[in-house]
């Protein structure tokens, strides 16, 4: 599949940020305090490689929150050209894409070489943080529960809390997109 319609279609990394609504602040903060490890092959090699990145995404979304200040981190020490596309308003690219054949799980990273066609894909989180998140539903009491709305939110602000500050989970992110990245 040809995917440069869908690179053009999208919107700079800085468009989408300032379109924020949500969960920007969170982002920006990552992105401040995240610093790319001295990585000077792998990031050669990327640059090497002449790929882009299609991200699909929405504001609402905290693993996009996490992952998207990370990957562009990345794309600046490669000089990889980065668009955004929400995946709202883009589901026929996003239904290509979806986790386990079923759910429209973001942010979904489509790295692309210059004809187009895609190179590797990446999303919508790490094994490990998936299975953070796992562990955490776990424990949840169950949906008919009187206090599964109340439990279910304080897990979503204590996980959002965590994807903000805590930089151990930053460089799970880093080390996964790199280890997707070094297979291509």
């Amino acid at each position: 599949m040809n995917l440069n319609h869908w690179y053009e279609k999208g919107m700079t990394p800085d468009t989408y940020i300032e379109s924020m609504e949500k969960n920007k602040q969170n982002l920006l903060h990552i992105y401040d305090h995240f610093t790319p490890p001295a990585d000077t092959k792998f990031f050669q090699k990327l640059a090497e490689m002449n790929i882009r990145v299609i991200v699909l995404t929405e504001d609402w979304c905290g693993d996009a929150m996490l992952n998207i200040p990370i990957l562009i981190r990345i794309a600046e020490q490669a000089n990889i050209p980065v668009k955004m596309l929400l995946r709202d308003d883009n589901l026929e690219l996003m239904d290509q894409y979806l986790t386990n054949g079923k759910a429209r799980s973001i942010p979904i990273f489509i790295f692309i070489d210059e004809t187009g066609n895609e190179v590797a894909k990446w999303g919508p989180r790490s094994k490990a943080i998936q299975q953070y998140l796992d562990d955490a539903r776990d424990n949840l009491p169950p949906k008919e529960a009187d206090d599964y709305e109340e439990k279910s939110k304080e897990m979503y602000l204590f996980m959002t809390k965590s994807f903000r500050d805590n930089k151990d989970i930053w460089q799970d992110v880093y080390t996964s997109l790199k280890h997707k990245l070094e297979q291509v």
